[in-house]
């Protein structure tokens, strides 16, 4: 079986130690608007280690790309994977990470800080960018994902360390008014981060 599907060389595995392969992806929609990740966990041979996926609430596209980067950087750390390799889809942001990009937008300089500190954990880093058709699984993931926060039926599989889906039981209604064009709410607040639907009632 060719390893990684041809993406990566076998130079880490020469070396000795255990090998995480994660795609990973991250949409929003609106940008920003309602957000979520995914990554899709293999070993070097392609058998699955993991499927990890989170709804952001509102934020970017870019934003969420380096979310599913931050997730699977923390799972090779926390799981004693010396060496990790990243296939994305984000062309952005293989490049900043490469240092052929530099950062330019304010909103994220943290979390590529972020993902830069925990690279400097491994021993080994590597990047690579691919067309969309060839990330499919961490596209799908990243979709559950935003369903999930939109409160949508969704049947992508993922494991503990994704959220569990929203139940009946967990939607909250508010009631409210317009005055002078602005929706105005009574009684109890949403969370932050909650993704909202404003639906007009008709009255007699």
């Amino acid at each position: 079986m060719q390893k990684n599907g041809g993406l990566f060389d076998d130079a880490a595995s020469e070396e000795g130690g255990k090998v995480l392969v994660a795609h990973i992806d991250g949409g929003s929609r609106g940008n920003p608007g309602p957000a979520g990740y995914g990554a899709y966990l293999t070993d070097e041979q392609g058998h699955p280690v993991a499927e990890l996926n989170d709804f952001l609430g509102v934020q970017t596209n870019n934003f969420a790309e380096y979310s599913g980067l931050i997730a699977a950087l923390e799972y090779a750390v926390e799981h004693g994977y010396p060496t990790l390799k990243v296939v994305s889809d984000s062309e952005l942001l293989v490049k900043q990470m490469k240092g052929q990009y530099k950062v330019r937008s304010e909103a994220l300089l943290s979390i590529y800080g972020e993902a830069k500190s925990l690279v400097r954990k491994l021993s080994r880093f590597e990047i690579r960018h691919v067309l969309r058709h060839m990330n499919k699984d961490a596209d799908r993931l990243a979709n559950a994902a935003m369903d999930r926060g939109m409160g949508r039926v969704s049947t992508a599989r993922a494991d503990a360390y994704a959220k569990p889906p929203v139940s009946r039981e967990e939607i909250m209604e508010l009631r409210g008014f317009v005055s002078n064009g602005v929706v105005e709410f009574t009684g109890e607040k949403f969370p932050d981060g909650c993704f909202v639907v404003v639906r007009r009632v008709k009255q007699n």
